[in-house]
């Protein structure tokens, strides 16, 4: 049943994933206020699907202040990734440049509000990210980063990397660090399980710190529901 499940999710959110992308870029042409309702859409069209496919529920203790943030989430499986739409407001995302260079995908990200990141490319990566970011920061909408820069197991808790103190520093913003537990449910590959994903929304970290304080600050508050870490 959870194979049949799981092969079943695949058959309908990677097909209507494109529908929703082909939307989002005709509505994208009318305006922004359509095509960020057809993203909102999709995000609620995979929660759906992950509620009642899979009877996954998500428990979000805390709330995301409006405003401009930086948001620093743990990464553990792509549903974060997409939940996150919906836990936030309106957020640009930090994300690989892979998927920005991806065709509609990538045009339709583009539009929506990515910073693109080439993790393989060093300094002139860090440069365009810098870049981006204090564009960004004009819109007046949250940031949200995975710092950890890939999804990890569960039980993990490898370092901040480099890119994340850069942003934090150009961008001069509070953080709001969340930790989850998704990957428990939701990990890489086809199979997925049933049960309660967990969000749990720290305390806010004030802007201007020294990058070992920040780096530490955060790396705490998005490992805190890891009860296995080495």
């Amino acid at each position: 049943m959870q194979f049949l499940r799981s092969l079943l999710f695949a058959l309908i959110f990677y097909p209507g994933t494109l529908l929703f992308v082909l939307a989002g870029i005709v509505a994208g042409a009318v305006g922004t206020p359509p095509m960020l309702k057809v993203v909102y859409g999709w995000a609620h069209f995979h929660h759906w699907l992950a509620q009642d496919l899979f009877g996954i529920r998500t428990e979000i203790v805390g709330t995301v202040p409006p405003g401009a943030f930086l948001i620093a989430v743990k990464h553990q499986s792509m549903f974060e990734t997409i939940e996150m739409l919906l836990v936030a407001r309106i957020p640009i995302i930090v994300l690989k440049r892979e998927l920005a260079d991806l065709p509609l995908f990538g045009r339709l990200t583009r539009r929506y509000g990515v910073i693109p990141v080439d993790r393989e490319a060093g300094a002139k990566a860090l440069r365009e990210m810098l870049a981006d970011a204090k564009a960004a920061k004009a819109t007046g909408r949250p940031v949200v980063i995975y710092p950890e820069g890939t999804r990890v197991t569960p039980g993990t808790t490898p370092p901040l990397r480099a890119g994340f103190a850069g942003l934090y520093r150009a961008l001069g913003l509070p953080v709001v660090p969340v930790a989850l537990d998704s990957g428990r449910l939701f990990p890489r590959g086809l199979l997925k399980r049933s049960g309660t994903i967990h969000f749990k929304i720290g305390e806010v970290i004030p802007a201007g710190l020294r990058r070992e304080e920040i780096e530490q600050r955060v790396h705490a508050a998005i490992n805190a529901l890891e009860t296995s870490a080495p």
